[in-house]
């Protein structure tokens, strides 16, 4: 019988342990500051980052594009830019209760009338991970809107969906003041994903209050991996080399637009009672992006 010493145990533990842990397996440092809620940037240039997409909100909206009608995924919200505004540095989506009529979605201009209104931009800069930048890294500092029926999302995806991807790096409900959503998809056709959610997405919890206070939301965009981060800190990483994650490197090198929106109701809730929305704001304090070798 061969005996293993405690040290050669030890580590053997912890290899398991962060093979069978949530995917939060990264060489990344924490990159954080005081408050811990930002980012440092002198030490992600220190780590080989060089930022290529900035917008603190202080002027306009030149940058982005502004999506007027409705959506998709059951979503009761008419979106439009009186919803989007700028107030001392800081991009304010709100969602009200009001009736308007405008066309049902982007594919279908039969008028429709919708009894909620909100805001969504997409930039007009567009980001992938290439063989000579190999990381990119989407980061915001967000504050979430309280209400039920509230779907606020930081997001990014490409044309045609889903076949050049789609990140999502926030998504939350608006009633669960103490966790978020991350997920991504992909699909070889427009318009159908082959993703599985119930493999890919994962709920992540948070002590605080997401609605009181700003955080910070980002993901590393890699070849074969998307690293989600909160706060600076590792929270899940999705490894290419998992079954259900094969599909990460099939949109490597494929550009995605920047998503902020603020839907309300939608097939994302059990359940849904319309009746019970209360309508709130998303606040967004700066985007940025950065990438590396």
């Amino acid at each position: 019988m061969n005996f293993i010493k405690p040290t050669q145990l030890l580590k053997i533990v912890a290899l398991i342990i962060c093979l069978t842990s949530c995917d939060n397996k990264n060489d990344e440092q924490p990159v954080l500051t005081e408050p811990s809620n930002s980012i440092d940037e002198s030490a992600l240039i220190a780590q080989g980052y060089t930022k290529v997409f900035e917008e603190n909100f202080t002027t306009d909206l030149n940058k982005w594009d502004i999506w007027t009608g409705g959506a998709y995924n059951d979503e009761l919200q008419h979106y439009q830019a009186s919803n989007i505004g700028i107030n001392n540095g800081i991009l304010e989506i709100k969602a009200k209760k009001e009736t308007v009529t405008g066309a049902t979605d982007p594919e279908n201009t039969q008028p429709k009338k919708f009894e909620y209104t909100s805001g969504r931009i997409e930039s007009k800069f567009e980001i992938a991970p290439t063989t000579s930048k190999m990381k990119v890294r989407i980061s915001a500092r967000i504050k979430l809107p309280a209400g039920y029926g509230m779907w606020p999302a930081f997001w990014s995806y490409g044309n045609p969906w889903p076949t050049h991807g789609e990140i999502d790096i926030l998504e939350a409900l608006g009633q669960d003041h103490h966790n978020y959503i991350i997920n991504y998809y992909y699909g070889t056709e427009e318009g159908y994903p082959i993703t599985n959610n119930d493999l890919t997405a994962a709920t992540i919890p948070s002590e605080k209050d997401l609605t009181e206070e700003y955080h910070v939301y980002e993901v590393i965009w890699e070849q074969n991996s998307l690293t989600f981060l909160f706060d600076g800190k590792i929270i899940n990483t999705k490894l290419s080399i998992r079954p259900e994650n094969k599909f990460i490197p099939e949109f490597f090198n494929k550009p995605q637009h920047i998503v902020l929106n603020t839907a309300v109701g939608g097939n994302i809730f059990d359940n849904f009672k319309p009746s019970l929305i209360q309508t709130g704001v998303l606040y967004v304090d700066w985007v940025k992006v950065f990438v590396s070798n």
